[in-house]
C-alpha cells in the first residue's frame, strides 16, 4: 500500500486511525523501555555519552528494520499470524486496540520500576490474551506460530548466557599477554561497534514484530491487499517512532542492565554485545521471534559468571527473571480483561 493511500484511508476510517495511533504508541514505548538495552553496556563502560549512544541506537535501529526486513520478513509474518482475529472485523479491531492498550500499561509499569521486561513477550501475551477474549477460548491461538515463541525463549536465555561466557573467555585468552592500558582504545572502539550491532539487531527483531501488528490492524480494516508485504514507508515510520522513544526515556533501563547487574569493563561489554548480536542474528534469519531484553541480559550474565559467579548481582537478576516469568500470564491477563471491557463498551 502506498503511503498516500494509507493516509487517505486513515482520514476516512476512524477505526484505522485509532488502531494506527495505538500501535505507534506501543512502538514508542518499546523504544522508551526496550531499545535502551542495546546501548546499556556502551554507556555503563563510559565508551559513549548517553546522547550519542541514543542517536547511534536510533540510526542503527532504522538500518536494522530496513535491511533485515528486506532480507527476511519471517518474524513479522509470525507475529501477524500468531492469533486469530478473523470473523467480525469490528470486534477484532476493538480487541486489537485493547491488546495495544494492555501492552502500553504493562511496559510503562515496568519502566517506572526500572525493570527491563520484554516488550516482545508483552506484545505476544497482550495480543494472545485479546484473541482469547475475542474468540471465547484458546481456539484463537495459532499453536504452530506460538511454538516459535517457545523456541525463541529457550534460544535467547540459554544461547545468550553461553555465548557471553564463551566469547569473554576467548577475548581474555587472546589478549592475555597484552597490557591492559594498551587495549583500552581498541576495546572502546570495539564496544561502540558492539553497541551498534545490538541496536541494528534490535531494529531487525522488534521492528519486525511491530510491523506485523501494524499490518494486522490494517488488514482488519479491510484496507490493502491479501498478500503479506511490508512497504518501505512503514519500515521508516516504525524505526523513527522507536528512535524517538529511546531519546525520551531509557536511563533507568540502562542503569539496571549496564550498571546494577554486573560491573563491566570495556572488553566485557564488547563481549556481551557481540554475544547478544550473534544470538539475535541467528534467531532473525531463522524466523524466531526472540526477546532482545532476554538475549542481552543473559549475555551480560554469562560474561559476569565467566569472571566469577559472585560478580553477578543476583538480586537484580532475580527481579528481572520474576518480571520475565510474570510477563506472559500478567500481560496476557491484562490483554484479556481490557479486550472484554472494550468489547462490552464499544
Amino acid at each position: 500500500m502506498p503511503l498516500s493511500e494509507f493516509l487517505t484511508q486513515v482520514l476516512q476510517n476512524p477505526a484505522l486511525l485509532i488502531t494506527s495511533l495505538l500501535t505507534l504508541g506501543v512502538i514508542f514505548v518499546n523504544g522508551w523501555t526496550d531499545a535502551p538495552n542495546a546501548i546499556a553496556t556502551c554507556v555503563s563502560t563510559r565508551c559513549m555519552p548517553v546522547r550519542a549512544a541514543v542517536l547511534m541506537a536510533a540510526v542503527f535501529n532504522l538500518l536494522g528494520v530496513l535491511i533485515m526486513t528486506s532480507v527476511s520478513a519471517e518474524v513479522a509474518q509470525t507475529i501477524y499470524n500468531i492469533a486469530d482475529f478473523g470473523g467480525d472485523s469490528h470486534r477484532a479491531l476493538i480487541a486489537l486496540c485493547a491488546a495495544m492498550t494492555a501492552i502500553v500499561l504493562w511496559a510503562t509499569a515496568a519502566w517506572y520500576f526500572g525493570i527491563p521486561t520484554s516488550e516482545s513477550h508483552a506484545l505476544i501475551a497482550g495480543v494472545s490474551g485479546a484473541a482469547i477474549a475475542l474468540n471465547g477460548g484458546f481456539g484463537g491461538i495459532n499453536g504452530s506460530e506460538w511454538i516459535k515463541v517457545i523456541y525463541g525463549l529457550g534460544l535467547s536465555t540459554v544461547l545468550g548466557f553461553v555465548s557471553g561466557f564463551v566469547i569473554v573467555k576467548t577475548v581474555a585468552l587472546l589478549f592475555r599477554n597484552v597490557r591492559r592500558s594498551r587495549t583500552q582504545g581498541f576495546f572502546r572502539g570495539a564496544q561502540i561497534f558492539g553497541g551498534a550491532a545490538m541496536a541494528f539487531m534490535h531494529g531487525a527483531q522488534d521492528g519486525q514484530k511491530f510491523i506485523g501488528i501494524f499490518l494486522l490492524g490494517i488488514s482488519l480494516t479491510g484496507v490493502g491487499t491479501e498478500s503479506f508485504s511490508v512497504p518501505l514507508w512503514l519500515m521508516l515510520l516504525c524505526a523513527a517512532v522507536m528512535g524517538v522513544g529511546t531519546s525520551v526515556g531509557g536511563y533507568k533501563i540502562i542503569k539496571s542492565v549496564g550498571m546494577d547487574m554486573v560491573k563491566l569493563e570495556k572488553y566485557e561489554g564488547f563481549s556481551a554485545d557481540l554475544a547478544g548480536a550473534f544470538c539475535l542474528l541467528l534467531s532473525t534469519v531463522t524466523g524466531l521471534p526472540v526477546s532482545t531484553t532476554h538475549t542481552k541480559t543473559t549475555a551480560i550474565m554469562g560474561v559476569g559468571a565467566a569472571k566469577r559467579i559472585r560478580g553477578v548481582n543476583w538480586s537484580v537478576v532475580k527481579d528481572m527473571m520474576l518480571a520475565w516469568v510474570l510477563t506472559f500470564p500478567g500481560c496476557g491477563l491484562v490483554g484479556y480483561l481490557v479486550a472484554r471491557l472494550f468489547i462490552y463498551i464499544f
